[in-house]
């Protein structure tokens, strides 16, 4: 009973509030996350993975071990999508990334937070640093290096922009999947089915063959079943053809809706397994 009660207490707030930005975005069709997208990217995101890293207590052991395991994980990720989109005869150059990309910031580090505390949130950013790694990956890894310790004030700071960012990122994220729709149901749910269900599969493949095991492997294993990521949409919008466009946007809320019913279970056992 206890576990089921855990697991109510770590989805409930994020659930909640990506509903409460798919309700804004209903209510009105013209909702404007320019500015949270633009917080998001210069200072959100870098104060989180700043915050979540040095209040976690996470060693730059610690750091670079997981950093490398999600090099692993987000491979494995794109040999799959590779086997998937070839298979479909899709554009595999440009719709790969839905593959490669969960969606490990958005959803994967609020739900690690939640599930495993600091320490969890802070393993879960070293893994979604991966991700933006041209951002401030290299000043993360020089600071936990040398051990160079963050004035307090720094820390107050990237604090306040980093749970300011979690609750905005989330509600822009319910806001964004009434904006995107889906144009072939059909092969949107072939490729979220490689994404959110064969995704912690293959994490958990990755967790038994290096022998991982406490929190870092439960948080590896919740970020490996992450849907796409929203970013995918953006960038394809910005370069590539409508065509493109539609099946990526047809991915990501496709994945999303089904991690609904796939992230449960899989923080279930993470926090059965790995605790």
């Amino acid at each position: 009973m206890e576990i089921y009660l855990k697991l109510f207490e770590v989805l409930f707030p994020v659930f909640l509030i990506v509903g409460l930005g798919y309700h804004l975005g209903k209510k009105n069709p013209d909702f404007d996350t320019s500015f949270i997208t633009t917080y998001a990217g210069n200072f959100g995101t870098p104060a989180l993975v700043i915050f979540a890293i040095t209040a976690g207590g996470v060693t730059f052991e610690l750091f670079s071990e997981y950093f490398g395991y999600a090099i692993i994980l987000l491979t494995l990720f794109g040999i799959v999508g590779l086997i998937f989109l070839v298979l479909m005869k899709k554009d595999y150059i440009r719709e790969l990334p839905t593959f490669i990309l969960p969606n490990t910031g958005n959803m994967g580090i609020p739900i690690c937070l939640f599930a495993y505390g600091e320490l969890g949130m802070g393993i879960a950013a070293a893994i979604s640093s991966l991700i933006v790694l041209l951002h401030f990956t290299l000043n993360i890894f020089l600071f936990l290096y040398f051990e160079i310790p963050f004035p307090q004030f720094v820390l107050n700071t990237v604090m306040l922009l980093a749970y300011g960012m979690i609750v905005m990122i989330l509600m822009s994220l319910g806001v964004a999947l009434t904006q995107m729709k889906v144009f072939s149901f059909k092969d949107a749910l072939i490729t979220s089915f490689g994404r959110v269900i064969l995704g912690p599969i293959i994490g958990f493949a990755v967790i038994k063959f290096f022998n991982l095991s406490g929190i870092p492997a439960g948080v590896l294993l919740i970020q490996s079943c992450m849907p796409s990521a929203i970013l995918c949409y953006l960038i394809a919008h910005m370069y590539s053809p409508k065509e493109i466009v539609d099946n990526i946007s047809s991915t990501i809320v496709v994945s999303t809706i089904m991690s609904l019913f796939t992230i449960p279970i899989t923080l279930f056992f993470a926090l059965k397994y790995f605790y």
